[in-house]
């Protein structure tokens, strides 16, 4: 049992599905991630998890307790939304008590907890000013020092940092992964972002339209996709068709367009079962472009580089190899290929996995 445990969980709004028999489990004080597109269902779960919606079949056991039938204020559980919810017209030391007013602790408990609050999240001279005053990252911090300061059992975060600008938001993941870790608090996440996924996460769940893709740690989850869906949604990738020549203990021999037979270790191909159709998934990072053939006996084949988006230490190539265009996102020096360039693509069978088709 984990600390929130989803047993088929299924929730509708009339007759939409938004989460299909969904079950699920979530370790104490692991930090797991809700991931997937706009309308996939991840909030929703969230949601649920919280008492703001109902399920419409299934259970929620939150430390072992069935909370279906539990109103949100009695699930110790706190919440941080995508637009923070701070009180405008109270103080920052009001709006993080504002929590511990109602669970009948004492005002000098009260003033400590704030005070330790806000020293976690860095921010323990700004109790006496107003919301408006502070930046958004600040209202973000504030916003968490509100959901740790009641001691939660799980800390909710509903797309936090999505207000929040570029460089803001990669030193405000660093933060709330440090503050996590201090803590200790089971934690779930709701965010599309990938790469804030594979920044914070001990568990990605990956969703879409309304039901689990895989579940596994950011490695696993990112190197071995479960389907076409999760490679393609989690970072940058080239999936060829192609087919499943025999699987065995040396692992899936697949043959593909471009690179021919490519032999994908098992440990990459565990939801290949057998000869038959099957895909071929490179990452784009893992395609290197090179000026002649590798000679360490990496597989390789000649391409022509179509389009050049320049992104400082790295490229994003778009390449062409007979019918099929490829992307490869290559580490430079100096100067990128030029479009038009006549380059070798290579690659390890190690760094590809392998779908059925």
């Amino acid at each position: 049992m984990g600390a929130v445990n989803l047993n088929n969980i299924v929730k509708r709004f009339g007759t939409f599905t938004a989460v299909e028999k969904t079950s699920l489990s979530i370790p104490e004080g692991s930090f797991t991630t809700l991931l997937g597109p706009s309308g996939c269902g991840k909030t929703t779960t969230l949601r649920m998890i919280a008492g703001l919606l109902d399920p419409s079949e299934g259970e929620i056991i939150i430390n072992g307790k069935r909370v279906n039938d539990v109103p949100i204020h009695k699930r110790n559980l706190g919440l941080v939304f995508q637009n923070y919810a701070l009180f405008p017209h109270k103080t920052v030391a009001d709006n993080v008590a504002f929590g511990l007013r109602y669970r009948d602790v004492a005002r000098a408990d009260i003033a400590r907890r704030v005070q330790d609050a806000l020293e976690l999240v860095q921010l323990p001279k700004v109790g006496s000013r107003y919301p408006r005053a502070l930046s958004g990252g600040q209202q973000q911090r504030i916003a968490l020092a509100r959901a740790i300061v009641i001691e939660p059992d799980v800390l909710l975060l509903d797309e936090p940092l999505s207000a929040l600008d570029a460089n803001l938001r990669e030193d405000m993941r660093v933060e709330l992964k440090n503050i996590q870790a201090r803590i200790g608090v089971t934690t779930v996440f709701v965010t599309h972002d990938q790469s804030e996924a594979l920044a914070l996460s001990d568990q990605i769940v990956v969703m879409s339209n309304g039901r689990v893709e895989q579940v596994g740690a950011p490695q696993e989850v990112y190197n071995t996709p479960a389907s076409e869906f999760v490679a393609r949604f989690l970072g940058a990738s080239n999936i060829l068709d192609g087919r499943c020549l025999s699987r065995g203990a040396e692992g899936a021999v697949l043959e593909v367009p471009v690179f021919g037979k490519v032999t994908v270790p098992g440990a990459k191909a565990p939801h290949l079962a057998g000869a038959g159709a099957a895909k071929l998934v490179i990452r784009a990072e893992k395609l290197l472009l090179r000026d002649s053939p590798p000679g360490d006996g990496a597989f390789s084949a000649p391409a022509t580089v179509e389009t050049v988006d320049y992104q400082g230490q790295s490229v994003r190539y778009f390449v062409r190899a007979g019918e099929m265009q490829l992307q490869a996102i290559n580490m430079i020096d100096e100067r990128p290929f030029p479009v038009g360039a006549q380059v070798h693509m290579t690659l390890r069978p190690q760094d590809c996995a392998a779908l059925p088709g």
